[in-house]
């Protein structure tokens, strides 16, 4: 699939009133769809062992939503009465300071102000994220060496 024959298609989009086109051609598979800030293009490769399905090249109407199974609700953390740690930046996370160390806290932990959760690098700095509340960890939220984004739980504390 050439580059023009990709930009034929964002041309077509952008002058219909159609949200999106899919096309599967020679094992590639192109969508371009429209959202609210202009046109994307994805291009993704088409599993491989599949028989092209009849009538592929015309255009189908998109399958509705599939109904999933109701999720039982979970209260908040603020509901259940308690307090998330938050990662202030983007970066590794680590529960330890060395990889041969013990962790800096663990379930059952009582923290205070200031004190030293884990850390998180970014950039090869490690920095110290420390708790701002005083209470108890009841539960960890990232594996340790997992890569976290800004604002992302990492603690759940129970104040005390």
């Amino acid at each position: 699939m050439d580059l023009q024959y990709v930009r034929k298609l964002v041309k077509l989009l952008s002058e219909s009133t159609v949200d999106e086109i899919e096309i599967e051609e020679e094992g590639t598979k192109v969508r371009v769809a429209r959202n609210s800030h202009g046109t994307q293009v994805y291009q993704v490769p088409a599993p491989q062992g599949i028989p092209p399905q009849a009538g592929a090249g015309v255009p189908q109407a998109p399958l509705p939503p599939a109904e999933s199974p109701a999720a039982p609700a979970q209260p908040s953390p603020a509901a259940a009465g308690l307090h998330e740690i938050k990662s202030p930046i983007v970066g590794t996370f680590y529960r330890s300071p060395a990889p041969d160390a013990a962790p800096f806290v663990q379930i059952g932990s009582v923290i205070r102000p200031g004190a030293v959760l884990c850390i998180v690098e970014a950039m090869k700095l490690m920095n110290e994220i420390e708790a701002d509340v005083s209470g108890k960890i009841v539960r960890v939220m990232v594996e340790n060496g997992q890569p976290v984004e800004y604002d992302q739980a990492l603690f759940l504390v129970e104040k005390v």
